[in-house]
């Protein structure tokens, strides 16, 4: 087996992939929502039409795993708000406010949860409006949602053959152990963490870019995975063209290191499907606030995500022979 033949099959494997294609059977349970929302089931938040004026709302709801909410409730609680935020950057919006529902088994507990989303709340500008509290819970489970507005939409359903992949990661952090998330936040200053996530709305209202994902749990070719299936369409990534952090680019013999970073969580990542007269704009963009983008792939016709590595290439998955998540309404 080839280096990154291995890579494939432990990424297959990997809790971020396996916890993605739980969606696809809830997917299969839903309506259509063709005439309700501006996209199909699968994107990263709901569009409703903006009835104060032209543009859109946008929904985006994320529950926490409970190991995590458990072992760290104030990290949990921060994260909750922060990627909520990042859903609607991802489809090129702004966070207007937050709404959680809490359940704890006690009272320190649930301060220790919401100190971290209030902490959140705060440093990105975006306000903690209400939610539902449980205090009687046996364990500690939480789920966020936020409210956005967006001019122009960044879509998962919007990627097409011949586009370019664009990975944009804050590099700026260091690991969260024992999980893998990437923390390039809880550090960083309130300031320069409200201009960042100005970047994805500036790139749909420049016209810039209309298709994209940001990185979840899945990891960055998970969510790439997510995107293309949306879009109904295939590519090939060159994994060592990634952006990745210092410390993790050195000797990797057996591929720890890189399948590490295939399967973290960044506070700030992004997929972007770029038209190529629009490549280099983006990459600038990016480069302006010092935001890691590099040109990763190629958008192509079909089904089949291929990846490359060290001079060897991999099939990593097929989303017309084994769907992952199911985007989008039946024909």
């Amino acid at each position: 087996m080839t280096p990154v033949e291995d890579l494939v099959v432990r990424l297959r494997a990997s809790r971020g992939f396996t916890h993605k294609r739980d969606i696809a059977g809830v997917m299969a349970q839903l309506a259509p929502t063709t005439g309700v929302t501006a996209v199909p089931n699968g994107d990263d938040c709901a569009v409703l039409p903006d009835p104060a004026g032209a543009g859109h709302l946008l929904l985006a709801i994320e529950g926490l795993v409970q190991d995590f909410v458990e072992a760290m409730p104030w990290f949990a609680g921060y994260s909750a708000v922060m990627v909520n935020l990042s859903d609607v950057a991802a489809m090129g919006g702004r966070a207007v406010a937050v709404v959680d529902a809490l359940w704890a088994s006690s009272e320190p507990q649930a301060r220790e949860v919401l100190a971290g989303m209030r902490a959140a709340a705060e440093r990105y500008g975006v306000p903690l409006v209400g939610g539902h509290t449980n205090l009687q819970s046996a364990s500690g489970q939480l789920a966020v949602a936020v409210l956005g507005r967006a001019q122009r939409l960044i879509s998962s359903f919007a990627a097409r053959p011949g586009d370019h992949l664009l990975v944009a990661v804050d590099l700026r952090g260091q690991w969260q152990a024992p999980y893998p998330f990437w923390n390039a936040s809880t550090q960083a200053p309130a300031e320069r963490l409200r201009g960042d996530m100005e970047l994805l709305p500036q790139l749909a209202e420049s016209g810039w870019c209309d298709a994209g994902k940001d990185i979840s749990m899945a990891g960055v070719l998970g969510s790439a995975l997510m995107l293309l299936e949306c879009s109904g369409v295939g590519a090939e990534i060159d994994l060592d063209r990634l952006p990745r952090p210092v410390d993790d680019t050195g000797s990797d013999a057996d591929n720890t290191q890189l399948l590490r970073w295939l399967c973290a969580f960044p506070s700030f990542g992004y997929v972007l499907s770029v038209r190529p007269e629009h490549v280099e704009q983006a990459l600038a963009h990016f480069a302006r606030r010092d935001i890691a983008c590099a040109d990763v792939g190629a958008v192509c016709e079909g089904s089949r995500l291929v990846v490359r590595h060290a001079g060897e290439q991999a099939l990593l998955w097929d989303h017309a022979q084994s769907p992952f998540i199911k985007g989008g309404e039946a024909p």
